[in-house]
């Protein structure tokens, strides 16, 4: 059986030629089914962890080759490697003898050798190579350099934080069912469960440690889901009343959409043009005892599945570059393109165009993204209520609509558009 440094140089070369990593992934456990958790967890911690810090490891691996390396999983290999010796805690000989033992295993006689070398070199530089590596943005801030560039021009006061926040583990939230219990009640079986939790906002529970979801009291039975806590203000947002007609707009995989269906009793369309996705919906909804109406349908061509009748409420939670969420994905800071923005955005501006002659008169939609790039965000809704006489944007409650990342939440952007009563 392969190293777990062996699967995950395959899994970040696969990345980084263009692929999904959770699809990279999820292809991968099949053709290992003897692998023991263990090693599946090292195998992911190795591949996320390299991919989010790549442009730091890519740094310090140029600076110890004298020419390209032209073998793929030897490159990734190293990349691997150099991951566990700046951040994990594995004895330094261990992480060199075993990335030796996995070289071994390439279709290359020289990579061994040529791999000791490379990492007994950087463990005799380290000190020197890393000093180095803070004086290039890239490799200190471990994103793509147009990306710091616009986070820099875009939050004068927050870039830095924001990238360091990208860089880090994400917290683990969960989303109380408020229809089976109370967050005071489900805080209590954590305790009883001896899991260790936090109240950091109504009904968003932070787990100090993350755990498998087979772990968490009532799971199965709907009493919880996991969420983040910047997620969880959508339904508060679309001020939701039992009888109302709702639309979730791009609703896979569910979270939003059943956050709803628990917080009023709703006639809830719940939209979205993938019917694979569409399945983690229904999923979702059984699991959580919830009903809702499931469709699939474009949100940008409505005249394909629309029946007519208007919404009261509309959530439209549009594709967008995903920038708020990379601490989740950072295979994302490697595989988009600056150009990708504007493609976002132009999708976007057509599906909020689309939407909005569905919504009632005195409806309300509330537009979201899990963004940080106002090119997506502030700049669509402005352009949108500047050329729609009959949008009026509301202001929103105790809460900045721009949600940067931070210890408690990923980034989001929020909007809320009132469609003025009387109008068509």
């Amino acid at each position: 059986m392969l190293e777990p440094q062996a699967l995950a140089a395959g899994v970040i070369a696969e990345v980084l030629s263009g692929r999904n990593l959770n699809e990279v992934l999820a292809e991968l456990w099949p053709r290992h089914p003897d692998l023991l958790p263990r090693q599946r967890s090292a195998v992911q911690d190795l591949s996320y962890g390299t991919l989010r810090f790549f442009s730091r490891l890519d740094f310090l691996l140029q600076a110890l080759i004298t020419r390209p390396i032209t073998h793929e999983g030897v490159r990734c290999l190293l990349l691997a490697s150099l991951y566990q010796l700046n951040y994990a805690k594995t004895r330094p000989y261990a992480v060199v003898d075993r990335a030796v033992e996995a070289a071994r295993a390439l279709d290359a006689p020289w990579a061994a050798k040529f791999v000791n070398g490379v990492l007994r070199n950087f463990l005799r530089r380290k000190p020197e190579l890393l000093l180095r590596a803070n004086d290039f943005e890239p490799a200190r801030y471990c994103h793509p350099q147009w990306w710091i560039d616009r986070l820099r021009t875009e939050y004068p006061q927050d870039w830095a934080a924001t990238l360091n926040a990208n860089n880090s583990h994400p917290p683990m939230t969960l989303r109380v069912n408020r229809l089976q219990t109370s967050p005071e009640n489900y805080l209590a079986l954590l305790q009883a469960a001896e899991l260790e939790a936090e109240l950091i906002a109504p009904g968003a529970i932070r787990l100090i440690k993350p755990v498998a979801v087979d772990k968490l009291p009532g799971f199965r039975d709907g009493m919880v889901s996991v969420q983040d806590a910047g997620a969880q203000h959508a339904a508060a947002l679309l001020d939701l009343v039992s009888g109302q007609r709702v639309l979730d707009a791009c609703a896979a995989p569910g979270g939003k959409a059943a956050h709803i269906l628990e917080t009023a009793g709703v006639d809830l369309v719940a939209l979205d043009k993938d019917p694979a996705r569409l399945q983690q919906v229904a999923d979702n909804f059984q699991r959580l005892q919830l009903k809702g109406q499931i469709v699939t349908g474009d949100a940008a061509e409505p005249n394909g599945w629309w029946d007519g009748r208007p919404f009261d409420r509309i959530l439209a939670d549009v594709p967008c570059s995903a920038s708020g969420v990379v601490r989740r994905h950072p295979d994302i800071k490697w595989l988009r393109r600056p150009t990708d923005i504007a493609q976002f955005a132009a999708a976007q501006r057509l599906i909020l165009a689309s939407l909005w002659r569905l919504l009632a008169p005195g409806g309300k939609l509330l537009y979201a993204t899990c963004s940080v790039f106002k090119e997506e965000n502030e700049e669509i809704v402005a352009g949108f209520t500047a050329n729609q006489s009959n949008a009026h944007r509301l202001a929103l409650a105790n809460l900045n609509g721009q949600l940067l990342p931070d210890p408690t939440h990923d980034g989001f952007f929020y909007a809320l558009l009132e469609k003025t009563a009387g109008a068509a």
